[in-house]
């Protein structure tokens, strides 16, 4: 079966400003890269559809989508934070990045395509149930997370989150519920600067600045993949943030597009030994055009068993 890639022309719309790192050129680019290599012929195009209310209250607070609409600008952007701002199409493009997933996660469990990647912007793994931060409006994987539990009929999840930043706000929503899985690893101590807190259904893997491809494989292979045998999900969610990439420079990780190909691969094998091949990814950060193209790639040819 097709891996499904999912966007929509309303995530070019949404603008911080002339110098912010999350521009549209972001999914430009991966676009341009994917025609070039011939990769997008071998996808299965999908249009995202908008999210709807009751899908986001899942996940967040009615008073902060309520705040989020009231604040809603016509012209000038509206500062929510010092890193995150809306303009007039930001609700629509954030809309379309949940309904992605969404439609994603309704595909993979019909069994009309084998895996998904969301091509979405603004990315989601920062918000938190009822704040807005780190570029981050709506959690995109967590709404896909609690359709697949809570209308999908799914018993056990797991998240994978390989993003330079902690997800904080995807820990947040789900700290509590032990249907889910929540892997991660990121640069630490690093934004968000939350603490880490252990927990049953939180495995962290925390990297020190500099860290290279041997020292964030070796940290995957020994506590992430042990840890998702065991808790053997229905289906895998990837926060897949290639802001680690050695380019970056938001972050001092020094990750290659191979090592992002690497971890894809592992998981992917974890989804058909446990979960039926059922894969949603779902795109968080990389800012760096060119490296950001070429580990989505990377990504895409590991959903699609294309390996070297």
């Amino acid at each position: 079966m097709a891996t499904a890639y999912i966007t929509h022309p309303d995530c070019l719309l949404h603008n911080m400003g002339d110098i912010h790192p999350e521009a549209a050129i972001r999914l430009q680019a991966i676009q341009d890269h994917l025609i070039a290599t011939g990769l997008m012929e071998l996808l299965h195009p999908v249009d995202a559809p908008n999210v709807t209310r009751e899908q986001l209250e899942r996940v967040h607070l009615p008073s902060y989508i309520d705040e989020l609409e009231a604040i809603h600008p016509e012209g000038a952007l509206v500062q929510l934070d010092p890193d995150t701002a809306m303009n007039e199409y930001t609700l629509a493009a954030a809309r379309r990045a949940a309904g992605a997933v969404i439609k994603g996660t309704e595909m993979v469990i019909a069994g009309k395509v084998e895996n998904a990647f969301c091509a979405v912007r603004p990315p989601g793994h920062h918000a938190e149930p009822g704040r807005a931060m780190g570029f981050c409006f709506f959690n995109n994987v967590a709404v896909g997370v609690a359709h697949a539990l809570q209308a999908l009929g799914l018993k056990r999840v797991a998240i994978v989150d390989f993003d330079v930043h902690h997800g904080n706000g995807t820990e947040t929503i789900f700290r509590e519920d032990e249907r889910v899985l929540m892997a991660s690893s990121f640069q630490h101590p690093f934004y968000p600067w939350t603490a880490i807190v252990e927990r049953p259904n939180r495995i962290h893997v925390p990297l020190a600045a500099g860290s290279n491809g041997a020292a964030f494989r070796e940290a995957i292979e020994t506590s992430w993949f042990p840890a998702l045998e065991e808790f053997a999900p229905e289906m895998i969610f990837i926060s897949a943030g290639f802001d680690g990439h050695a380019r970056e420079e938001l972050g001092q990780l020094r990750l290659t597009e191979a090592d992002f190909g690497w971890v894809t691969e592992g998981i992917v094998e974890v989804a058909h030994r446990h979960a039926g091949g059922r894969v949603v990814s779902v795109l968080e950060g990389g800012y760096v055009p060119d490296a950001l193209a070429r580990s989505v790639g990377h990504h895409l040819r590991a959903l699609m068993g294309l390996n070297d």
